[in-house]
């Protein structure tokens, strides 16, 4: 049994597509970020960065003691190892998937993340770093389309834990004021994805853990998400 730490995050997303497509057991904790509960002494205990997702393995291969671990991507990297799936053991296909894993968690994520709160979560619209954040999407968009223009998926022809962790930055594109019809590959891809069945139950998670699918944007959770009011 995996303990999965938890909110409908983009992030939080990437490790519940893991699990349900490779079918592990695991168990759902929520950690409402707009409440401030990824500060709990006990979260932080697990996740220091006070960050979701995080997981603990209650059963991890090497049969020593649970094994806790926090950071989306080696989250992802871990349960591939664990499992021997959605990520090659060894050579080049391995380290193409890796790459574009890590060109998620460094670009892609971090770039739309800002551009998310610029454009929807900012007390004050900032021309600047709007238009900013906007043109920095559009670019990375444009990354993946070429790339996928000649690979059905990013690590190239097997679906793998890159696809996971990029397809949930790429769902909300109308939030991030993308236009998807200029991404046909991407496009393509995203469609390819939605219809996948473990997809669509980890998706489901959101009906039970966040049914608005929303953080409640008030003082308080100002003040835990963004470090003021």
């Amino acid at each position: 049994m995996i303990d999965l730490y938890y909110w409908t995050t983009p992030n939080g997303h990437k490790v519940s597509i893991c699990l349900e497509e490779a079918g592990l057991d695991y168990a759902v904790k929520p950690v409402q970020i707009g409440r401030g509960e990824q500060f709990s002494s006990e979260f932080l205990s697990i996740s220091p960065n006070n960050r979701i997702p995080a997981i603990v393995d209650r059963a991890p291969a090497d049969g020593g003691q649970p094994l806790a671990l926090f950071e989306s991507g080696a989250i992802l990297e871990y349960l591939a190892d664990k499992t021997g799936r959605f990520l090659a053991r060894e050579g080049r296909e391995r380290y193409v998937a890796l790459q574009w894993l890590y060109w998620q968690m460094g670009g892609l994520g971090p770039m739309a993340g800002q551009n998310h709160h610029f454009r929807n979560y900012a007390p004050h619209k900032i021309d600047y770093a709007v238009e900013r954040y906007i043109k920095e999407t559009a670019r990375l968009y444009s990354v993946l389309d070429a790339r996928l223009e000649d690979h059905d998926y990013v690590g190239g022809d097997a679906y793998s834990i890159a696809d996971m962790a990029i397809y949930p930055w790429i769902v909300p594109y109308a939030k991030q004021g993308q236009d998807i019809e200029e991404y046909p590959n991407v496009l393509r891809w995203m469609r390819e994805i939605d219809a996948r069945p473990a997809v669509k139950r980890a998706y489901a998670l959101v009906k039970d853990i966040n049914p608005a699918n929303n953080v409640e944007m008030d003082d308080e959770a100002r003040k835990h998400l963004f470090g003021q009011y």
